[in-house]
């Protein structure tokens, strides 16, 4: 059985109406907004990217067993398995210190990610500036910048 996959049809949440969320780029104080108690939409970063994981809400919501990601930056907490509030930082986290094997698993966790849930911006390094994204850029993905 795998990460909980069809919903009953009894379990529709709030997030199922929200509609599809413009791309955009995210500081780590916007990304905080969407932790899904202030605001029902879930947004979490994986390796400088950041998905819409609100129709995940059973794992990613307020009480789910990775709550703690919610609005953060998961990289580090899934590249050590460390549910612990202390394998997240509060301020931008470039994973140096990461080893070989590490930095595979979460790039693991950013393709999965892709597949599961809708990429919609890039997490912004300080002074780093959002990207401009027109319409059509919504659909293809532009991150060749890095």
């Amino acid at each position: 059985r795998g990460l909980g996959t069809g919903a009953g049809a009894g379990e529709e949440s709030p997030a199922a109406s929200l509609p599809r969320m413009k791309k955009r780029d995210f500081s780590l104080e916007q990304l905080r907004q969407y932790d899904g108690s202030r605001n029902p939409r879930i947004l979490l970063a994986v390796n400088g990217k950041v998905f819409d994981v609100t129709k995940g809400s059973k794992f990613y919501g307020p009480a789910g067993p990775y709550g703690i990601f919610a609005g953060r930056d998961a990289s580090r907490g899934l590249a050590t398995f460390c549910l612990d509030k202390d394998a997240l930082r509060d301020e931008y986290d470039d994973l140096s210190d990461l080893n070989a094997v590490q930095m595979e698993s979460v790039r693991e966790w950013e393709m999965q990610f892709k597949e599961k849930y809708d990429y919609v911006g890039r997490l912004l390094k300080p002074g780093e500036e959002p990207s401009e994204y027109t319409d059509e850029e919504d659909t293809k993905d532009h991150n060749k910048q890095d």
